[in-house]
């Protein structure tokens, strides 16, 4: 998706719909199990399948989003989203709610599949995801705050889900109606970066995984472990989810002064010793500590994912596959966490999943650093595929073969000055001198003629 939007609050909006179930999935899970008589596996599975459809959808459209344009994709899922899981809300029978959290999972992951697409497409992409990670958090916050209080047994998370996708509708007018199309399109090819795409997007399933894999049980974990009421256990989760949207804003804030390197490996480092300490936790400061550490920086590291993911292919084709990805590790996580601490206890199932995380750190910091370079001067060729100054390049009128090839290394440009020659009669006669690096030095000069 090459065509830039106006403002990014609709890719925001946009992100949020699409982004909202999985961020509420222990209630929707929660409220399954206790409403209509599931138990804790079957509705964990209704939870996976939603998630799950929502990751096919993102595989399905990764790449296809700039051909179809942004509008008509964002609409169809909006709908799906509306429809399905307001089915769900409506529905008593459980094959009823499952198919309608099916298709709403659908609907997730087109919408999500094209904010990350138009995320991608931005001059400042950790900047759009920290806005919609704000945005959907703090969504998320007041629900949690609300929901209880309302009763509505599984009917009600399902309806706001579905009444914030009708919210985001308005949004949809502002993301473009058809395809890009111009020189300023590149061509479609090849995915660059393969490599290191591939690296992130399995990086991002792992670390997803190990994530959600303690979210699932770190309730029991209150409970069973600690020997925590549940009042005290919702407090703990309030503090943490607040703690979250203050490191989404710290992550905005702070942006790329650090590059993206040094917050995903360092950030990820904390997060793993929050998951072993949340984990063996015997007290209720010790589990309040990791927990609220934890979901402190859970966010900005997700958000700097996200940036990278959307730096690797400016048509957002990283940024689907490997949000995809992620979304296939959080539906896997909670029966990896619930498989994990039944053969090896809560404290055991910290260290895997911690020893996981500091593994997969490794990889995906080095994805960052390889792919970090920035761009040089306005106009420039970028150090890693010039596509934008190249095409800038060849509709201006340059030179032929004064281009650099995408994907050309950098090459330093050097003036040569030419001392002026004796004038012998009026005129000027303007010419060209090429550097040693192919760029152009303009020079102009008096010529004599007898």
């Amino acid at each position: 998706m090459s065509s830039r939007p106006r403002a990014a609050w609709p890719l925001v909006a946009v992100f949020t719909a699409g982004y909202l179930a999985s961020y509420l999935l222990p209630t929707l899970v929660g409220r399954l199990s206790v409403y209509l008589g599931l138990s804790t596996a079957q509705a964990g599975l209704v939870g996976s399948a939603l998630l799950l459809s929502s990751a096919s959808a993102g595989f399905s459209l990764a790449g296809r989003v700039e051909t179809y344009g942004p509008c008509r994709p964002a609409r169809a899922g909006l709908i799906l989203c509306a429809v399905g899981y307001g089915c769900a809300a409506l529905a008593g029978s459980v094959p009823l709610v499952v198919t309608g959290a099916v298709i709403g999972g659908f609907g997730s992951g087109t919408a999500t599949a094209v904010a990350a697409a138009g995320i991608a497409a931005q001059r400042d992409p950790h900047r759009t995801s920290s806005l919609g990670l704000l945005s959907v958090s703090a969504t998320a916050g007041a629900l949690y705050l609300t929901v209880p209080h309302l009763g509505g047994g599984h009917r009600l998370p399902f309806a706001s889900i579905a009444l914030v996708a009708l919210l985001a509708w308005p949004a949809t007018s502002r993301l473009g109606g058809s395809a890009p199309s111009g020189p300023a399109v590149p061509a479609a090819g090849r995915l660059p970066h393969r490599r290191s795409g591939l690296v992130l997007a399995g990086g991002m399933l792992v670390w997803s995984m190990a994530q959600n894999a303690l979210w699932g049980v770190s309730s029991r974990i209150g409970v069973v472990q600690v020997g925590l009421s549940e009042v005290t256990i919702g407090a703990v989760f309030a503090a943490a989810l607040g703690a979250g949207l203050l490191g989404v804003m710290g992550a905005g804030v702070l942006g790329s002064k650090l590059g993206r390197a040094v917050p995903i490996g360092v950030g990820t480092a904390v997060i793993a010793g929050s998951i072993v300490l949340s984990s063996s936790a015997g007290s209720l400061r010790s589990f309040a500590t990791g927990e609220i550490l934890w979901n402190t920086v859970y966010p900005v590291v997700l958000s700097y994912l996200i940036g990278l993911a959307a730096s690797l292919d400016v048509r957002g084709r990283w940024a689907v596959l490997a949000g995809s990805a992620s979304s296939v590790g959080v539906a896997c996580g909670p029966v990896l966490g619930s498989v994990l601490s039944e053969e090896a206890g809560y404290a055991g199932m910290g260290l895997i999943l911690g020893a996981a995380t500091l593994l997969v750190a490794v990889p995906v910091t080095a994805v960052a650093l390889h792919t970090g370079g920035r761009p040089l001067v306005p106009g420039s060729v970028r150090r890693r595929g010039g596509a934008p100054a190249a095409l800038l390049a060849v509709t201006t009128g340059a030179v032929p073969g004064a281009v650099p090839k995408v994907g050309a290394p950098e090459q330093a440009v050097t003036e040569i000055s030419i001392p002026a020659l004796r004038r012998r009669r009026l005129g000027r006669s303007a010419f060209r001198t090429a550097g040693p690096a192919g760029g152009q030095s303009n020079a102009y000069a008096s010529t004599s003629d007898k």
